[in-house]
């Protein structure tokens, strides 16, 4: 029985010819052959010129996510090890990697699927049906690959505990898979130690790309007095602490982040200057200033306020109020960080509505730098969604 042919509609196929990975449901003209949702398809343009093969899912708008450009090529473990081989070799080179993305996703040209290794520990997010099927061949071979350069994998836990599964008619499942382990792994990155929940922690436990944003704050901070906001598990925070900061307050509207946090700086003996407490950061802002608090640096990593193009002008609101009202906390010559992790909040508005806030209260910005996400989750162009961070160092000036 051979592969169904999915033929493109005449003029579409644009993500895909400008070097992306997707196909969308509005761009088919027709499915010939037999398949089930999850199976390896030929991709033809209109005209019947081979584009590649990928896997096909119509529960999804984006129905195939391409494995390869030669439709030749057979999606087997062959290939599965020459993609998770080339993604190691690539984060030998450009990271630390004693904590790091392993694989990201289409980036890595295994789309749908996200692995971070955490010291000895993996922890793997499958997100689309296709790559589902060889979720574990990827994780034998990560093992082997590994296990090559000495480093022997203590245990594997999945997070596919996400609603992204459901558009692709499949259940949110977590678990582990292989043997059990305890799932509190230690970590150290950037001299800070932190214990990661990956059973129960956010994502998958830890966000990894923002490893050098927080490097790059540590310069600022010596004697400082801090305010970092969205603290999740206090790494801005320890980062500052560990940089020597006189104090440092870190805001959470999680207990249980500001437990794991409150852990974290004992764990690096930093729990006399960097304190954490439980609030909302839109209520606490102004409270502070009311209060006439200044700081020398305050940091924002916020959750991205937007998850769709429908809620982006709620989500620029957001970002705008509490960048304004950070702003107004900086003291003259001080600085602010701040940075959106939200794909749908582009460069281009995200600068433009920091840009407003600093107008509103008559604030001059200097930028320091700006950065993106570590290079473990390396932007692939052509495929947008995966470059989603953006992260701005400003010095925060009084009208002169």
């Amino acid at each position: 029985m051979g592969m169904a042919v999915v033929t493109l509609k005449k003029g579409e196929g644009r993500l895909l010819k400008s070097g992306g990975m997707w196909i969308f449901d509005n761009e088919i003209d027709t499915v010939m052959g037999n398949f089930e949702n999850g199976d390896i398809v030929l991709v033809h343009d209109f005209d019947g010129y081979p584009m590649g093969r990928g896997f096909i899912n119509t529960n999804s708008k984006i129905t195939v996510r391409l494995m390869t450009r030669d439709e030749n090529v057979d999606i087997n473990e062959e290939l599965l090890e020459k993609r998770v081989r080339d993604a190691w070799e690539y984060r030998k080179k450009v990271v630390d990697t004693g904590c790091c993305r392993l694989i990201f996703a289409e980036a890595d040209f295994l789309p749908g699927i996200v692995v971070d290794k955490f010291s000895d520990v993996l922890v793997v997010q499958s997100l689309a049906l296709g790559i589902d099927r060889f979720k574990e061949t990827i994780v034998k071979l990560l093992r082997k690959v590994l296990a090559e350069d000495g480093i022997t994998i203590r245990g594997v836990y999945e997070r596919s505990d996400v609603k992204v599964r459901k558009q692709e008619g499949m259940e949110m499942v977590k678990g582990f898979i292989g043997p059990e382990f305890p799932t509190l792994v230690q970590i150290e990155e950037n001299g800070v130690k932190y214990e990661v929940d990956v059973k129960d922690g956010q994502k998958t436990g830890f966000f990894l790309d923002q490893k050098y944003n927080r490097l790059a704050i540590q310069k600022l901070c010596k004697n400082a007095k801090v305010l970092d906001c969205f603290t999740h598990t206090g790494s801005f925070a320890l980062n500052a602490g560990i940089a020597g900061a006189a104090s440092v307050t870190g805001v959470d509207a999680s207990q249980l982040a500001v437990d794991q946090a409150t852990a974290n700086a004992t764990l690096n003996g930093l729990s006399d200057n960097v304190k954490f407490i439980c609030e909302d950061v839109f209520e606490l802002l102004p409270e502070l200033e009311e209060k006439g608090e200044k700081f020398d640096v305050v940091i924002l990593d916020p959750p991205a306020f937007t998850k769709s193009r429908n809620s982006i002008k709620n989500a620029v609101k957001g970002y705008r109020e509490i960048n304004l009202r950070a702003m107004k906390l900086v003291k003259d010559g001080g600085f602010l960080a701040t940075c959106s992790c939200s794909h749908f909040m582009d460069y281009e508005l995200f600068t433009k509505t920091i840009g407003q806030a600093a107008k509103n209260v008559h604030k001059r910005l200097r930028q320091v730098e700006y950065r993106t996400q570590a290079p473990d989750h390396p932007i692939l162009w052509a495929a947008d969604e995966s470059y989603y961070l953006k992260f701005y160092i400003f010095q925060v000036c009084n009208d002169r």
